[in-house]
């Protein structure tokens, strides 16, 4: 597709958009409305179905670096496979 995109088992987690002025993560719908209360100038659902399940897009320029660590670990956990318990 022309941009850089981060994985996780093969799943897709994040995405860079080509400008470098946004980016994409994968959250749940709950943790998409966590992020753009708290940043409204930042974290904003994608537009259609994608955003309704939780696609975000994530302005790059005003995002605080801390903040950005805490989406993408939310976003990689979304993706990541479950460990199951040892028995």
């Amino acid at each position: 597709m022309g941009h850089p995109d981060f994985r996780v088992a093969g799943k897709i987690f994040a995405t860079l958009w080509p400008d470098g002025e946004f980016g994409m993560v994968k959250l749940t719908p709950v943790q998409q409305e966590v992020f753009a209360h708290a940043e409204p100038g930042v974290y904003r659902p994608v537009k259609g179905a994608w955003g309704r399940r939780g696609c975000t897009s994530v302005r790059l320029r005003a995002a605080r670096v801390e903040s950005v660590r805490e989406v993408l670990a939310a976003a990689w956990g979304n993706a990541a496979p479950k460990r199951s318990p040892r028995s």
